[in-house]
């Protein structure tokens, strides 16, 4: 059993930067691909940043390539969303996702999901 929980989501400006977290707690992190994954109004979940649990290997969607970098610290049981040049296209709820494959994992296939945390890019 995983729990994670999002942190650092807020209100930037275009240009901005800001870092997201995901907590989990469960002495198995460490053996989970984990994913970021966003949802704006009106749309549906779009799976954009996933890394090996080794950290060996990273995926981005090419709407955040070049401009976000997902990373995890296994020691500290966190997963963490580096998000620079944002856009107001960026606004939507965020999430991150654990499990167990990493290529269902990119998929958004979870097999655990933390709770969101809002990002709003004002232009």
């Amino acid at each position: 059993q995983v729990q994670l929980v999002e942190s650092g989501g807020g209100l930037v400006q275009a240009g901005g930067s800001l870092r997201l977290s995901c907590a989990a707690a469960g002495r198995t992190f460490s053996s989970y691909a984990m994913g970021w994954f966003r949802q704006a109004p009106g749309k549906e979940r779009e799976s954009i940043a996933a890394i090996r649990w080794s950290g060996g290997s990273t995926y981005y969607a090419d709407s955040v390539k070049g401009r976000f970098t997902i990373s995890r610290d296994n020691a500290k049981n966190t997963v963490y969303l580096q998000m620079n040049s944002l856009k107001p296209e960026d606004t939507a709820v965020y999430y991150c996702g654990a499990g167990r494959s990493y290529s269902n994992t990119r998929l958004g296939e979870c097999d655990y999901w933390g709770q969101g945390t809002r990002v709003t890019v004002s232009s």
